[in-house]
């Protein structure tokens, strides 16, 4: 079984720029339940279906496919959610690979940074530039974001 082992962090400051590389995305989800969310995402050259299931701590079982950009694209037009968009970049860090996403659309405004990990147990050096972590509060989800965006969102951000 493939697990996705991640800690998610709000970004603080600006300091993690200049990354060493960036992709566009769009993330459609196509089904969204208590056990298990299944998304198409797209990039500029790529595109992969995904099926995750429960998070259990900072763990969750992960089924990633790379498939053909132009059925990714005719796939997204079968989601009932508005679309995600952001643009991630990656910032080496102390050994690791930070992904820094920066929320467009109806999610603007809002800056995440994740770290995968190879064990849920693994002790990760956190930069200066990473604020708050927000790992457990389902409102970071992504799942979540299509749904209520944080455009919305009352309470301060």
């Amino acid at each position: 079984m493939n697990i996705e082992i991640e800690r998610k962090f709000l970004v603080a400051s600006d300091d993690w720029q200049p990354a060493n590389r960036k992709m566009t995305i769009r993330q459609a989800y196509l089904a969204i339940g208590e056990t298990s969310t299944i998304r198409v995402r797209l990039s500029d050259a790529a595109a992969w279906l995904t099926i995750k299931g429960k998070t259990t701590g900072i763990a969750r079982p992960e089924f990633e496919y790379e498939i053909p950009l132009a059925e990714a694209e005719e796939i997204a037009q079968l989601s009932p959610y508005p679309v995600i968009e952001k643009t991630r970049y990656f910032v080496a860090h102390d050994g690791v690979t930070w992904e820094i996403d920066v929320f467009a659309g109806a999610n603007e405004g809002l800056i995440v940074a994740e770290v995968e990990l190879e064990r849920a147990d693994q002790s990760v050096e956190i930069p200066d530039w990473v604020g708050p972590e927000v790992t457990g509060d389902y409102r970071y989800h992504n799942a979540y974001l299509c749904r209520h965006p944080y455009i919305t969102w009352s309470q301060p951000k």
